[in-house]
């Protein structure tokens, strides 16, 4: 069974950077493609990036384009989102999750993602 932690986040403030990490346990991670995603209270969870298995491929919202980078460590077993020039907009718990498969089309719906992580809050203040 994989099992996913989230660390980092935490709150800043506005133009501020942020880094989340996400580390795998209990699979074998390279088999997996990364998704990112937040969440915000009565909203549905929303797609923020993805990374193929080996890292090749990305994919990022048009919201966070040019300001979020994706990355991984497979040695590690580490995902990574490096967030930059944040805005208020971000804020969310955020949250990694595991899926076996690239299909561009369908990156961005939590439900073709196997595992999750127990999600972290940023916040982003004027």
């Amino acid at each position: 069974q994989v099992q996913l932690a989230e660390s980092g986040g935490g709150s800043v403030q506005a133009g501020d950077s942020l880094s989340l990490s996400c580390a795998a346990s209990g699979g074998t991670f390279d088999r997996f493609v990364i998704g990112w995603f937040r969440q915000n209270p009565g909203r549905e969870r929303e797609f923020v990036s993805a990374i193929s298995w080996t890292g090749t491929m990305t994919l990022y919202a048009d919201s966070v384009k040019d300001r979020f980078t994706i990355s991984r460590d497979n040695v590690k077993n580490m995902g990574y989102l490096q967030m930059t020039s944040l805005k208020p907009e971000d804020t969310g718990v955020y949250y990694c999750a595991l899926r076996t498969t690239w299909r561009p089309a369908s990156l961005r719906f939590p439900q073709e993602y196997e595992y999750w992580g127990q999600g972290h809050q940023v916040t982003v203040s004027l």
